[in-house]
């Protein structure tokens, strides 16, 4: 890993930089919001953000693709190929970039790579943005608060210059001709653990860390705890709209008006939607809201990592914000802090 420094005021040469040979994407304001969007100049990047409102997942695992298009009359399938256009995702954060490298370990990297996500992670570059937590962050909690690979660069802030880490050549490329790169010097390290230090101890300190959640969530399954949040959810899946990491989806047929042609569909879904568990037949594994808050808070806690090793929650707080029902693993971490610590006393 490469470490070099270059100015604040050089952040938009290198976007302009980028924009000559690739489409950027980068946090920008739209009807008070930030969100992720396509920018046409340098002077539309928004840095010093906290969170967006949604995550740049959709740039990966659109929530509706094509998969392929099919003629019913001449009993003809053609594989559908999409336009992908060289991207770079800029200013994404230690928790997003946590959550693409989890994605990428279901669509990419197992025994059944997705060609439709593959195509467009090749042609992706990801440059990352070093942020300062509010209340409702708890990225750290899910070890999710620095992002050790998965980038091509890195910027971290540290003041009027940014220390860039380094780790993909066609990044490292465009960061040389754009701007003027250098080595960081002591005083640049100095500031740098002192800005490290300080976001540290940003994090909110009542977001509750249990080291044994996959533990306890096994051992009160049954709790009441979970009928008391079914009774609050609303079904509404806007936790799963929002999140980074969720990845559930549905495929179905859609006929074109004429009748003969037509085209199958991968849409986002949720585990919270009420007809996600429903089976042929009718049956529904998981008829009620208890059931399906469960569902989803044990994947994201638990279910993942036996898989995978490591939560599929990154702790970015989107949910926090996104559910009116105050359901969120923040609420069920301080359940079972509870828990853990009433057994300790015992």
């Amino acid at each position: 890993m490469l470490y070099r420094v270059i100015d604040a005021s050089e952040v938009d040469a290198l976007v302009r930089g980028f924009m000559e040979s690739y489409e950027v994407v980068a946090p920008v304001e739209s009807d008070g919001s930030i969100v992720f969007d396509v920018v046409h100049d340098p002077s539309e990047v928004i840095l010093d953000y906290v969170q967006t409102v949604s995550s740049p997942k959709k740039y990966l695992l659109p929530p509706r693709e094509t998969l392929f298009t099919f003629d019913v009359e001449a009993n003809d399938v053609t594989e559908f190929e999409a336009d992908i256009k060289p991207r770079v995702i800029f200013g994404v954060h230690s928790c997003d970039i946590n959550a693409i490298n989890r994605m990428d370990l279901v669509f990419r990297d197992g025994p059944y790579p997705d060609p439709y996500y593959v195509a467009r992670r090749e042609k992706t570059l990801i440059v990352g943005m070093s942020c300062m937590p509010d209340e409702k962050c708890f990225c750290n909690l899910m070890e999710a608060d620095e992002a050790r690979y998965g980038y091509d660069l890195f910027l971290i802030d540290i003041g009027d210059k940014f220390i860039v880490s380094i780790s993909g050549n066609e990044a490292a490329e465009v960061l040389e001709r754009s701007c003027d790169v250098r080595y960081a010097s002591d005083e640049d390290r100095v500031t740098f653990r002192e800005i490290t230090r300080a976001r540290a101890e940003a994090y909110n300190p009542k977001n509750p860390n249990v080291q044994s959640v996959a533990m306890l969530m096994d051992a009160f399954l049954y709790d009441p705890f979970w009928n008391e949040l079914g009774e609050r959810c609303l079904s509404c899946t806007a936790c799963s709209a929002v999140c980074p990491s969720c990845f559930c989806f549905d495929i179905y047929d859609e006929l074109h008006p004429d009748g003969k042609t037509g085209e199958r569909l991968r849409v986002w879904d949720a585990c919270t939607s009420p007809d996600f568990a429903t089976v042929a037949g009718g049956h529904n594994f998981r008829p009620k809201p208890k059931h399906r808050v469960r569902h989803r808070m044990y994947h994201k806690l638990n279910g993942f990592q036996a898989n995978y090793d490591r939560m599929l929650c990154v702790g970015c707080g989107r949910c926090v914000v996104a559910c009116k029902a105050n359901i969120n693993p923040i609420e069920v971490l301080r359940f079972f802090k509870e828990k853990e610590a009433v057994h300790a006393d015992e």
